[in-house]
């Protein structure tokens, strides 16, 4: 097996399909696919083969193109049991499962808030998590499904990975989730330099992905949230921050 690589496919407004890779092999998973077709032609373009679609919850913006992926390719679906809600599901997963893709193995995580099922995929070794729409760069999800002590418990069990872990999430907010940050802490320096950063990259078309477990310790105030009703006000507040 060789490293592993990862690529973003960028989808509808501003969803991110992730293609994970052996670049030896051309072995591939589609992580949330909103639609098959822009999927399909980015690994076609570069020789892939779609052996798996990861789902990380149900939202049609992250299951809609299951069929579509499998029907071309006949690669297996793998999500957590609400994702059956929108396609059929070869294979389903939560808490402590294990997924192999192209010989890497990730762990599965339960982490519910957004939805009530939403899952995320940990790979240890390769150092990366795929977190859907729980955690983003300098921000969290919305709480669709559950609860504050629930997302501020997914915050805290993903800041103590590592901190070189790379985070990929599901949605380019990060500009959006920088303003927000920045008006939460005007003092922190970090984020005023993200949001800088931020502003730049998106100037240029480029994408602001993926974070680090690190960088969101620095600048993410429901990472940095002292405790769950601090948690709770940030995340009230960012509902109607405009």
């Amino acid at each position: 097996m060789g490293r592993l690589t990862v690529s973003a496919v960028p989808v509808l407004n501003d969803n991110y399909v992730w293609l994970i890779r052996d670049p030896d092999s051309g072995e591939t998973a589609a992580v949330d696919p909103s639609v098959a077709d822009p999927v399909l032609q980015a690994a076609a373009a570069d020789e892939l083969h779609i052996t798996q679609v990861l789902n990380t919850h149900w939202h049609p913006d992250h299951t809609g193109g299951n069929d579509g992926i499998r029907d071309a390719t006949g690669c297996t679906i793998t999500a957590p049991a609400e994702a059956e809600r929108v396609s059929r599901i070869d294979r389903i997963v939560s808490e402590g499962d294990r997924v192999t893709v192209a010989g890497a193995e990730a762990v599965v995580w339960d982490i519910p808030a957004h939805t009530s099922g939403h899952i995320a995929y940990y790979f240890e070794d390769a150092g990366m998590i795929f977190v859907g729409d729980t955690m983003f760069a300098m921000g969290c999800g919305r709480l669709f499904e559950g609860t504050a002590e629930q997302m501020y418990a997914n915050m805290q069990r993903i800041a103590a990975l590592p901190g070189d872990v790379r985070i990929y999430c599901g949605h380019e907010y990060t500009l959006a989730n920088a303003r927000f940050a920045a008006h939460a802490e005007p003092g922190n320096s970090d984020i005023l330099r993200r949001l800088e950063d931020a502003a730049a990259l998106r100037e240029r078309g480029l994408i602001t992905l993926p974070t680090t477990v690190a960088e969101e310790r620095a600048t993410n105030p429901f990472v940095r949230a002292r405790d769950v009703q601090e948690f709770a006000r940030l995340r009230s507040e960012k509902d109607s921050f405009r």
